[in-house]
């Protein structure tokens, strides 16, 4: 089985919209030798919503959650590493 990816966990926070909102996606092998994607997303300090994706092999997987993750930070998401705190 191989190893879990560190979740990747992305921001967007516009104070004059009042939008503050969080999307986390993580990688994990899941019990019949494939690797699931698991998404969470949701305004930020709610438990938000969860959708896992199942895939036959962990190349698919990160694929997948490299297409997703770039569509978010197009849309204005940041890593976490990157938003001001305050």
């Amino acid at each position: 089985m191989s190893q879990a990816i560190h979740p990747t966990l992305l921001f967007r926070i516009d104070p004059a919209q009042n939008m503050a909102r969080f999307y986390l996606l993580a990688i994990e092998p899941h019990l019949f030798g494939g690797s699931s994607l698991m998404r969470c997303w949701g305004r930020i300090g709610t438990k938000g919503q969860r959708k896992v994706d199942l895939f036959d092999t962990a190349v698919e997987a990160r694929e997948a959650a490299g297409k997703l993750l770039n569509g978010k930070l197009k849309s204005r998401y940041r890593r976490h590493e990157e938003v001001e705190p305050g």
